[in-house]
């Protein structure tokens, strides 16, 4: 069998498992073509064209055998390969993070512009930063910045790490153990990206396995889903600068958050690529929903 046939194998093998797809794929086709570039050695960054070679007994036992793995595990692919892209680069992944993917990799290829003039960042905090692949990005794309990558998790900050060894940007990417903003360096960024976690507690069990491999440190957060991004809108008017913007990203949870602030006027982004819950706010209008936020946050004794 060739590598174009393997694919459609594995496709309809993946497909009949009833699989999630959502981690770096959004369907049975392109996982397929992941999981046997992957076990060949071929690169996955689109340059591979070669899909009339035949397939050695070694490679097909590699394909077999993570697809096996694959479709009992009901993990992740990135966590059984051990790596992912995002945003065109390639990051370590483990279980101890979230499998790097959000439509913010879009706003990142275009250097945030309009939300910013790219050319006037020059520091950008990264929230809830997990592997590291949204700082890293950053940096990556936006030469001239400077990037605090800040995550309560020490796992996952371990990730991070060796993803700014990969991208060799120790000197420009900084990580940071944070609880939210509590342990940032003080300072004003010209950029606030964050994806927190934003999932209702009584969601998880609901969620396909999938996610449920994933920490849930990354995904819950309180009963509603909002308790991590109503500390992010009260606190961010602290860090921003004044030309800022802060960006962050909340999925699902977008209309729950409207319908809590109504007063609020979140900008919600659309996405080529398909992707949506993300908004942008100005350091006026994070002032400006100061005391709405404050106001929800009196009620939640819960969060601090």
């Amino acid at each position: 069998m060739n590598v174009a046939q393997r694919i459609d194998r594995v496709s309809e093998q993946l497909d009949r498992a009833g699989l999630f797809f959502g981690h770096g794929t959004d369907n049975a086709f392109d996982e397929a073509a992941w999981l046997v570039l992957h076990s060949i050695g071929a690169p996955i960054d689109g340059s591979f064209d070669q899909w009339s070679i035949e397939l050695t007994a070694v490679e097909e036992r590699r394909i077999s055998e993570l697809l096996n793995e694959r479709i009992k595990r009901r993990v992740p692919l990135a966590y059984l390969t051990g790596t992912a892209r995002f945003a065109g680069l390639e990051f370590e992944t483990s279980a101890a993070a979230l499998v790097p993917r959000s439509p913010l990799a879009e706003l990142i290829l275009e250097q945030f512009a309009p939300w910013v003039q790219p050319e006037a960042v020059t520091r950008v905090l990264d929230l809830c930063t997990g592997s590291g692949c949204i700082a890293i990005a950053i940096a990556v794309y936006m030469p001239e910045t400077e990037v605090v990558a800040a995550d309560i998790s020490p796992e996952a900050l371990a990730v991070a790490q060796r993803n700014v060894q990969r991208h060799a940007l120790q000197h420009r990417v900084k990580l940071v153990e944070s609880d939210l903003f509590q342990s940032v360096p003080a300072s004003r960024y010209d950029l606030i990206v964050t994806n927190p976690p934003y999932v209702p507690g009584g969601a998880v069990d609901r969620l396909p396995d999938e996610y449920r491999a994933e920490p849930e440190l990354g995904l819950v957060s309180g009963e509603d889903g909002l308790d991590a991004c109503l500390e992010i809108l009260r606190d961010a008017v602290n860090f921003l600068s004044p030309a800022g913007a802060l960006i962050c990203e909340v999925g699902e949870s977008a209309s729950a958050l409207e319908q809590i602030l109504p007063a609020v006027l979140f900008v919600w982004l659309e996405f080529a690529a398909g992707g949506s819950g993300v908004f942008v706010l100005t350091y006026d209008q994070l002032v400006q929903a100061g005391p709405s936020v404050e106001a929800i946050l009196e009620k939640r004794s819960h969060v601090t």
